[in-house]
Formats: structure tokens, C-alpha cells, sequence
């Protein structure tokens, strides 16, 4: 079961952001880690199996103040893509690096029809 956790965790500098994002991506299960929020003080968690409880407890050990805000189940793929129509988009993943953290955004690579083979 894919859970989505949101926390609101006490953090005041991007050391501390980078920090948060780093213990939460170490988690087990955990497929996705996000920052967001106006003050960006909301660390987003997506994954399989993640264990709400001991996440939190890490995250207040090791960052600071921690309130869960929400933890909700995630509809599966399948789901998603009967929604849709079936049709799922293609997506190219970018790595950034700026001396933190690796962080994954994803973006569809086309917003129409596939293009023909380039080689021919």
C-alpha cells in the first residue's frame, strides 16, 4: 500500500532542508521525497510500506521539531491510468546537483504524438 506522509518540520536554513530530504530518502520503502510550502517547511513522502511513526521519530531526532500534518493512501497506477484513458505519458528524468542532495523532477518529454524514428 503506497502511503503519502506530509510533516511539517522545523527547519531554517537550506542546510537544514538538505538535511531533512537526505534522513527521509534513507527511510525504507520511501520512493519519493519533496519539499514544499510557502515556507517551505512540509517534507512529502511517497512510498511502499513506509512507517509513519518511525520517520517522524528520525526526523525529530535528527532535524527538529516535527508535526504530521497528513498521511493518506495513494490510488495505484492502474487506477490512475483508467482515469486517463489508459494512456501514460513518457517522462525524462533530470538530476540536479548543486553541492546537495540529489534531487529527481520528472517532466513529460512530449506533449503530443510520439515523433517518427530519427535514424530513418
Amino acid at each position: 500500500m503506497k502511503q503519502k506522509i506530509v510533516m511539517k518540520v522545523q527547519m531554517n536554513c537550506q542546510k537544514c532542508r538538505s538535511k531533512a530530504l537526505e534522513i527521509a530518502a534513507s527511510a525504507a520503502g520511501v520512493n519519493y521525497v519533496a519539499i514544499e510550502g510557502n515556507d517551505e517547511d512540509r517534507v512529502v513522502v511517497i512510498g511502499d510500506g513506509v512507517d509513519p511513526i518511525s520517520l517522524i521519530n528520525l526526523m525529530r531526532k535528527k532535524v527538529g521539531h516535527t508535526d504530521v500534518v497528513t498521511v493518506e493512501e495513494v490510488k495505484p497506477d492502474a487506477e490512475k491510468k483508467e482515469e486517463k484513458g489508459g494512456v501514460s505519458e513518457p517522462t525524462q528524468w533530470i538530476y540536479h546537483d548543486n553541492h546537495h542532495p540529489r534531487f529527481i523532477i520528472y517532466k513529460p518529454i512530449y506533449e503530443t504524438d510520439p515523433p517518427g524514428c530519427s535514424i530513418m
